[in-house]
Order: structure tokens, then C-alpha cells, then sequence
């Protein structure tokens, strides 16, 4: 290994707060090289983003403050160089991609602009930056360059938006990127090519690449080295294989178990009745032809997936489903009655049972609402559940359902991470006791073991009360473990449709096949296979 380009000692970092102080990082050290990739592997709270904040000097202080520790690079301890000098050093040698890049995109300035004030910034004249941000751009895929600097952060997918975030962080050639969780919320065949991006533009230039995940598949095809870390502190590193095969702390061989994807397929109950049919149901804005002529059925305790990439018409389906959009044709019978034609009252009574769980729970919970009357606002809205101490009760045993606990009854989303603001929606959606839940991408945010007791959760009441589901997701692992029939949809269309033991080990169409082999294992080993035989590249 050749001589750290940046090592952290000894880092250790506390928030003071209302209830106390947390410990968020506690004397953590590790080291990256030039040319090498570390993954910082952990679940929503363990300290992973805290200390590539800590490197940044991104932390806000208070509540944070640094306790102890030293961040070298280049000779210097980054905890003790002034503002000045670290605004020097962002960017141009140490760049960052976050997770979320619309929300650390200015929506009111073109993504063109933004992307040449990062050399701009740093004192290079305007021509050069703005000949470099074309470059970059196309170099990571986005068509018609010149077109796409005029364009604003909503109107790229968030594929795109992922890929210009990219092209920004690289427009200086930094020593040193920092991917926190980059690929999060991107689709499988989005996903591969971003990967595969990232370890083209490393080669290149030989940039040391810091990798925050809880993607065992991601840290698998791209990583060198892993530190896991449980709680602020590291647990156990080691090389990709070393940790993976040969784990020897708990946490780790917790982490490796949930990985999707392993467990048997399910086979479908031919004799269950339909609760919902849907007939050639079609919807367009404008010219766009978002979904076009999507028939299937839903048996009662059916797990049904519908998978295929953004834009493929997935959301479109389920929203339309439940009418939050207007179909433009095509029926939806529930119990054999049709949805687009039932009256607001009819609706209301239909809505009890056919609850749905939508992305972003950031956006779909109301953030002046605590938990318990997030969680207890149906019960209001359906006349259900007088006994103020019988309601209180079954909040408390629904977040215990999916992870929570009885003391977040009286706290408000913004103080939850996405991870556990998406098992309180879940926990909204089971408290009318529906019998359809639609999840839209319901699991994707959350950590792999977390994420293994949610779908273990939904897969117990599918079985023992008889619920069905629409599992709406990207991750192809999940898929398998959980549904037992499986829709592929592209292009707003139905390719194809068959048991999950059909679509997984026999699959007919060229898309369907794509999208599989983009898939990732946790297992190192199977990667490098995949890659030698030019099944992912």
C-alpha cells in the first residue's frame, strides 16, 4: 500500500443537545490512498457521514463540536487550519457528493452556472470553467451539454442529477472524493453505470476515493478496503474479502446476513381471491405517454412487485391506482367495483383499505404533526378508535412493529432520520388495518437490517392477516425475498409479467435481463466473476 494521502486518528465527535450529549464518533481512525477506494460501511446513525462532515469542516458547531482527534492531509491537520484555508482546499482538492442532490443543488440558478462556480470560485477564469463544465457533462453522460447547462436541477432525473453532481465535484481534478451514499435512491441499470463512472474517472486521475455506504452490493464492486462502524466507533476493517468472508465482529455478521436477495423464492397461491383487477388502464400529460394499457390482477395476501427504471411508469401506476391522478382510460375494479367511477363518499370508504406508502416521507408526513397523530390522524378521519389510552397503546405497539420506540410517540419527523421517518409512515399505513398497501420505494432508504425487519414485518401480516401488496422498488434483491409474482414495466408499458421464480432464473425479455444482470451481489467474490465474464461493467 503506498503512503496515506489522507488519514484520520483518533477522531472523535460529540453533539450536545436538549437530552444530552451524543457520542457520535468515538475515537475513530482509518487511512486512504492515492488510486484506492475506502468504504465507510455502517447503518443511519452509526457515525459514517458525521466524520466525512468532520473532514470537511461541515459540521455545524455547535450542536457539534470535535472532541479530540487529528485529520492529516498533505502535512496538515485539517482540524486546525482556518475558515480561509479549508475553502481553498474544498473543492479543489477534496470534493463531496452527497446523497440527496436536489436538495444540495440551487434550484434557482442553472445546473451550468453552478457547475462553473466551482472553478470560478477558486480563481480560474470563466471561459476555461465553462469549456471544462461541457466536458464533464458529456464525460458523465448527460446529452446535448450546451443544452443541459441552461437547464434548472428539477428538470434532470435523479440519475442526471446524481451524474451533474459528479461533473461538479470533479471539475477541479481533487485529490480526494467523498461519495456519501451516492447511489442511494438510483435504480439498478443507474446505479451500474454511475459505479462504473466513478471507477473510470479514478483510473484517470488516480483520486483517492472515500465511498460512505450501507449498500453491501455498491461497497462489493467498488471497494478496496472497508471500516465498518456500529454506534461511532469502527467495529472491524479489513479488505473487501477479508470482511466478508471472515467476519469477526457481530454487527458485521449482522449486516452480511440481511443483504437481500438470499432466501427463497416464493411461490404465488393460484386459489386466493381477487381484490383488485386492473383493465388497460392508460395515462398521458401531453404528448408523454406515461403509462399505456397495464392490465393485471391482485389476489388477498398476494405480494406483486413492479419493477423497471425511473421513468418507467411504476408511480404513475400506483398513484393512478388510487386516483391522486386521473386516468385517462381503462378500469380498476376493487371487489369488483370500479375505483374511477365510485363517488367522493363511495372513495372514502375505499380508501380505509387500500393504503399506500409513498418515497419520500419527508414530503408525504406532515412535519407540524408529531408521530402519534400522524399515526392516529385515520382513525379521526374514519370515525375509529374513541379511547384516547387505547390509541396511545396501539401507536406504541405499531413503532414497535417496525423498529421504533414507545419514547418517539411525541416527537416530530424533522427530528428522525429518513430511515425511521419511512417505518413511521409504515406504521401509518398498517394502523387502519387495510387490505391492500401500495409501497412506493417503502424500504429503499432504509439500512440493510432494518430494511430485512420491515419486509420480514410485511411478509408476517401479509401471511397472517391476509394482506396484499403493490411493492414498488429498485432493488432487485428486496424483490426476490419478498414478492411472489413480479411486473417489469418500460417505458410506461408491461414487458413482462410471471412468478418471481420465472423472472429471476428464466426471464424472456432483453429488458428484463438487463436490468438482473445490473444487479448487485454482496459477495465480492460473485462480483469479480460478473465483471470477468462481462455480465456488469
Amino acid at each position: 500500500m503506498s503512503e496515506a494521502l489522507l488519514t484520520v486518528k483518533n477522531l472523535s465527535v460529540d453533539f450536545h443537545t436538549a437530552r444530552g450529549t451524543v457520542h457520535a464518533v468515538r475515537n475513530v481512525s482509518w487511512s486512504v490512498s492515492r488510486g484506492e477506494t475506502l468504504a465507510i460501511l455502517g447503518e443511519s446513525g452509526s457515525g459514517k457521514s458525521v466524520s466525512a462532515n468532520a473532514i470537511m469542516n461541515l459540521l455545524d458547531s455547535p450542536p457539534a463540536e470535535i472532541v479530540s482527534g487529528e485529520i492529516l492531509y498533505d502535512g496538515k491537520d485539517l482540524l486546525k487550519i482556518s475558515q480561509e484555508e479549508h475553502r481553498a482546499l474544498n473543492g479543489k482538492k477534496i470534493a463531496m457528493i452527497f446523497q440527496d442532490p436536489l436538495g444540495h443543488l440551487n434550484p434557482v440558478y442553472s445546473v451550468g452556472w453552478q457547475i462553473v462556480e466551482m472553478m470560478t470560485a477558486h480563481g480560474r477564469p470563466h471561459d476555461l470553467a465553462h469549456k471544462r463544465a461541457l466536458e464533464l457533462i458529456a464525460r458523465v453522460g448527460i446529452p446535448e451539454p450546451e443544452k443541459a447547462m441552461r437547464k434548472y436541477p428539477h428538470q434532470f432525473s435523479g440519475g442526471q442529477r446524481q451524474r451533474l453532481m459528479i461533473a461538479m465535484a470533479l471539475m477541479l481534478k481533487p485529490d480526494i472524493l467523498i461519495a456519501d451514499e451516492p447511489t442511494t435512491a438510483l435504480d439498478v441499470t443507474i446505479q451500474a453505470e454511475v459505479l462504473a463512472l466513478l471507477k473510470e474517472l479514478q483510473a484517470e486521475t488516480d483520486m483517492a476515493l472515500v465511498l460512505i455506504s450501507h449498500d453491501l452490493g455498491v461497497v462489493a464492486e467498488i471497494a478496496d478496503r472497508i471500516v465498518v462502524m456500529n454506534e461511532g466507533e469502527i467495529v472491524e476493517s479489513g479488505t473487501v474479502r477479508e470482511v466478508y468472508h471472515e467476519a469477526k465482529h457481530p454487527y458485521t455478521r449482522k449486516l452480511i446476513a440481511a443483504a437481500p436477495g438470499k432466501g427463497e423464492i416464493k411461490i404465488p397461491n393460484r386459489s386466493s381471491p381477487i381484490l383488485l383487477s386492473v383493465e388497460k388502464l392508460s395515462k398521458s400529460y401531453h404528448s408523454f405517454h406515461a403509462l399505456r394499457d397495464a392490465s393485471f390482477t391482485v389476489a388477498r395476501a398476494q405480494s406483486l412487485a413492479i419493477v423497471g427504471e425511473s421513468g418507467s411508469g411504476k408511480s404513475t401506476l400506483a398513484r393512478t391506482l388510487l386516483r391522486l391522478e386521473t386516468a385517462d382510460s381503462g378500469h380498476v375494479y376493487w371487489k369488483g367495483k370500479d375505483l374511477l367511477t365510485m363517488s367522493a363518499r363511495e372513495l372514502l370508504g375505499v380508501r380505509r383499505e387500500i393504503q399506500m406508502v409513498f418515497q419520500d416521507p419527508t414530503q408525504s408526513l406532515n412535519p407540524r404533526m408529531s408521530v402519534y397523530e400522524l399515526i392516529a390522524e385515520g382513525w379521526d378521519i374514519h370515525k375509529l378508535m374513541p379511547a384516547r389510552q387505547e390509541r396511545r397503546a396501539r401507536v406504541i405497539e405499531l413503532l414497535e412493529q417496525v423498529g421504533l420506540i414507545a419514547e418517539h410517540i411525541d416527537r416530530y419527523p424533522h427530528q428522525f432520520s429518513g430511515g425511521q421517518r419511512q417505518r413511521i409512515a409504515i406504521a401509518r399505513a398498517l394502523a387502519l388495518e387495510p387490505e391492500l398497501i401500495i409501497c412506493d420505494e417503502a424500504v429503499s432508504a432504509l439500512d440493510v437490517s432494518i430494511q430485512a425487519q420491515v419486509i420480514a414485518l410485511l411478509d408476517s401480516l401479509r401471511q397472517r392477516l391476509g394482506i396484499s401488496f403493490i411493492f414498488i422498488a429498485h432493488d432487485l434483491g428486496v424483490v426476490r425475498d419478498f414478492a411472489d409474482t413480479v411486473i417489469v414495466m418500460k417505458a410506461g408499458e408491461i414487458v413482462e409479467m410471471g412468478p418471481t421464480a420465472q423472472i429471476f432464473e428464466a426471464p424472456r425479455e432483453p429488458y428484463t435481463k438487463k436490468l438482473l444482470a445490473s444487479n448487485l451481489d454482496p459477495d465480492p467474490d460473485v462480483q469479480a466473476k460478473r465483471r470477468a465474464m462481462g455480465i456488469y461493467a
